[in-house]
């Protein structure tokens, strides 16, 4: 992989070099992604790309923590993506309808929230990952363990808002 390919995998297309908190811009520009994959191919096409996008960005993450010197670079935001497309991974299952349409943007709020949340927090396996695994896996890992955690809590919330 050439150092222009990386970066551009690294930073989601550029929502990394963002100044101003570039793990935001780069969950947030992951969203028009989740809602393209579950309208095209449902949960599966989510949870294809999503794997397909951890092994693309764990190369290129080791591309650029070599180039910059730095385990986890800011601008590093691919690992997001991959939280965000499992973030919806469990509901584009369970309920896909009501993540397309106008309805959806409740629960794409929500989605977004709860994946920066437990991104933030750093809990558990999060903590672990970020932690205690110091390479392209680790910064890819927590991100994959918030995405997990928010895809569990999107689902509850989701069946408290149906039996309201």
């Amino acid at each position: 992989m050439n150092k222009k390919a990386a970066n551009i995998i690294a930073t989601y297309f550029g929502f990394g070099l963002s100044k101003f908190a570039p793990g935001t811009a780069g969950s947030l520009g992951a969203l028009p992604l989740v809602y393209l994959l579950i309208y095209l191919g449902g949960w599966k096409a989510l949870v294809i790309a999503a794997v397909v996008i951890f092994f693309a960005g764990v190369k290129a993450t080791d591309f650029v923590i070599k180039d910059t010197g730095n385990e986890d670079p800011s601008k590093v935001v691919i690992d997001e993506t991959v939280g965000q497309l499992l973030t919806f991974s469990i509901l584009s299952q369970m309920a896909p309808d009501y993540l397309l349409g106008i309805k959806s943007v409740i629960y794409y709020i929500a989605g977004f929230a709860l994946f920066r949340f437990f991104d933030i927090i750093k809990m558990g396996p999060v903590k672990y990952a970020d932690t205690k695994i110091k390479n392209a896996y680790g910064v890819m890992l927590d991100d994959v363990f918030a995405g997990i955690f928010a895809s569990v809590f999107l689902l509850a919330f989701h069946l408290l808002l149906i039996n309201l």
